[in-house]
């Protein structure tokens, strides 16, 4: 939308029927009374010329040349008020348990790394604006995506991640270390919030640290660790692969260790949450989501371009135009 800056010189407006009204009383008070002879009189029946005729158009461009000063110095602007976000970055680091019993198949007849991943990719594409990094682990973590903005790559690398990263990682359920990998990638950024979304289906039965000891160092670092219970209650036997009768289940039964993701929870000042079906899972994600959510701030501003120049430049050309026409074909003989 146009604007005015100094709107006050409008008020120069009122001088053009002024000017107007003095010029008219000018011309009236100029006609005096003559003597008129008859070879002036034959002058007068000589047809006028086309630059007779256009003489008082002098006066028009003169006025119009005076608008439009008037105008550029209201000082017309066009103004375009715009928003500019600034996200509060988040932090993220999702960390999966890869373990063997993660080929469990208690999630609607598919396995509980498959629905994980699921979900996952769900809730990639409601964050914005976050930064966001994978850790998998089994008998080991590791660090399968660093933090980033491209959440397609982070996706396409979530597609690859197989139980144990076929053979690649150690078995067992690592939790602590997990955690302390995570608070090793988060405790250098300068994010104000980072988490650490840790999944997983069983107990702590592997690595160096103990949950409670990485739990008590990401919290040293203000990071906040949600965890993730996954499987049915009671446990499940897991399924594998016999060359003679095809699928078949382990006798051994996956338990989930609540107590501990709970502990590690509350000590980061985060929540535990359960989940023994994939819509659960969903809604876990999502409560955390709500949780986490980015938060942006606001930046309201106008940008006025300056139109000044619009107006000045035909005034000038106009001017010009008039300063020759009055001194040459519109010439006038005092």
């Amino acid at each position: 939308m146009m604007a005015l800056e100094s709107p006050i010189f409008l008020s120069l407006y009122i001088l053009l029927p002024l000017l107007a009204l003095y010029l008219w009383w000018q011309k009236k008070q100029g006609t005096l009374p003559v003597i008129r002879f008859s070879e002036l009189e034959g002058v007068r029946q000589i047809p006028q010329t086309l630059a007779i005729k256009l003489l008082p158009s002098l006066k028009i461009l003169r006025f119009v040349i005076i608008a439009l000063l008037i105008f550029a110095l209201a000082r017309p602007q066009l103004s375009q008020s715009q928003e500019r976000r600034y996200a509060e970055g988040i932090n993220i680091f999702l960390a999966l348990d890869i373990s063997d019993s993660m080929r469990a198949e208690d999630f609607n007849d598919t396995n509980r790394l498959q629905t994980a991943k699921s979900v996952i990719r769900d809730f990639l594409r409601f964050r914005e604006s976050d930064r966001i990094g994978l850790i998998v682990f089994s008998g080991e973590s590791f660090t399968l995506c660093p933090l980033t903005l491209d959440y397609s790559v982070l996706s396409d690398l979530l597609d690859d991640v197989e139980v144990e990263m076929g053979g690649q990682l150690q078995d067992g359920t690592a939790i602590g270390d997990a955690i302390a990998m995570s608070t090793h990638r988060l405790r250098t950024s300068e994010a104000k919030t980072k988490i650490v979304i840790l999944l997983t289906d069983g107990e702590n039965n592997a690595g160096t640290i103990e949950p409670g000891t990485a739990a008590a160092l990401a919290q040293s670092f203000d990071i906040r660790v949600y965890t993730i219970g996954m499987g049915k209650e009671g446990g499940t036997r897991i399924p594998y692969e016999d060359t003679t009768f095809g699928k078949r289940y382990t006798d051994v039964i996956t338990y989930l260790d609540e107590v501990t993701l709970k502990m590690i929870a509350n000590t980061t000042d985060a929540r535990y949450f359960r989940a023994t079906d994939m819509q659960s899972l969903k809604h876990v994600y999502a409560e955390i989501d709500k949780l986490e959510k980015t938060k942006f701030k606001v930046v309201n501003y106008t940008v006025r371009q300056e139109l000044a120049g619009y107006f000045l430049i035909p005034a000038a050309l106009l001017l010009g135009l008039e300063i020759l026409l009055s001194n040459t074909v519109l010439r006038k003989i005092p």
